[in-house]
């Protein structure tokens, strides 16, 4: 029987909240396409690792990649596996730190919003071993520009709220940990992209259900009072469309 260790993070109450949460900036998928594919020489056979409901595994298909989208989350993989249905792609359920894939077989190993939910450390050597020499991976989020008025009104409501809130690993600069690791990779190349997204409040706040947190379990009685309290604020703060500024931030590295 096959034995797969699932992720610490279960997503399968929030998997049906992804569509309503931005994709990454598309000029920031192009310039990685064009370092993973050495200036388009090539076509690209990509493992897109922590690939949820195929957000970012999409972008790749759109631009000609051949994809395996590796995903232990039953209810987000089957998303994942309906809105790519007909196209060159491999769902696989297992996890990042044990992706069950042939090593040495991709010419490019991403992680997108995905790196901060497993052990980095182990990621890194997962990557590593499914990369062709000299290949890169990427990992790669959206992040709300906290300096935008609508991301600072929606802030001020969580942090009166929730005072201990903090924003976790996918907010910190990812260089340290592949520093630390350079007998795995080096060359790390860093880009970011703003953009604006269209959003109405009732989407945005749909967004806020896929969001998996310490802070409220969307799964116990008191994580849904708490996220009610936070929704009925924003209700009250917030306009009720809004273009609201997000950034794709990116940080890649060549396999040693």
């Amino acid at each position: 029987m096959e034995k797969i260790v699932e992720q610490v993070w279960d997503y399968t109450k929030h998997a049906k909240y992804y569509s309503y949460r931005p994709n990454y900036a598309p000029k920031s998928i192009d310039m990685l396409i064009a370092l993973a594919s050495d200036k388009g020489a090539k076509s690209i056979k990509v493992a897109d690792i922590g690939a949820g409901t195929g957000n970012l595994s999409i972008m790749l298909l759109e631009r000609g990649c051949e994809v395996v989208s590796v995903e232990p989350n039953d209810a987000m993989r089957e998303i994942g596996l309906e809105r790519t249905k007909g196209q060159k792609i491999e769902w696989v359920r297992a996890t990042g730190v044990d992706s069950t894939l042939k090593s040495g077989s991709f010419d490019w190993v991403t992680f997108g919003s995905s790196f901060n939910v497993m052990d980095r450390v182990e990621a890194l050597k997962e990557a590593h071993r499914l990369l062709k020499e000299n290949c890169y991976f990427s990992c790669m989020w959206n992040h709300r520009d906290l300096k935008d008025k609508i991301q600072e009104a929606a802030e001020n409501v969580i942090m009166e709220i929730v005072p201990n809130y903090t924003r976790g690993v996918r907010r910190e600069d990812q260089r340290p940990i592949i520093e630390e690791h350079k007998e795995l990779f080096d060359n790390i190349l860093y880009l970011e992209e703003d953009f604006y997204f269209h959003q109405s409040l009732e989407n945005y706040l749909n967004a806020w259900k896929s969001v998996k947190n310490p802070y409220w379990d969307l799964e116990t009685k008191e994580g849904q009072e708490i996220f009610a309290k936070i929704t009925a604020k924003m209700q009250e703060a917030l306009p009720k469309e809004f273009d609201i500024k997000y950034t794709t931030r990116c940080w890649s590295a060549r396999k040693v």
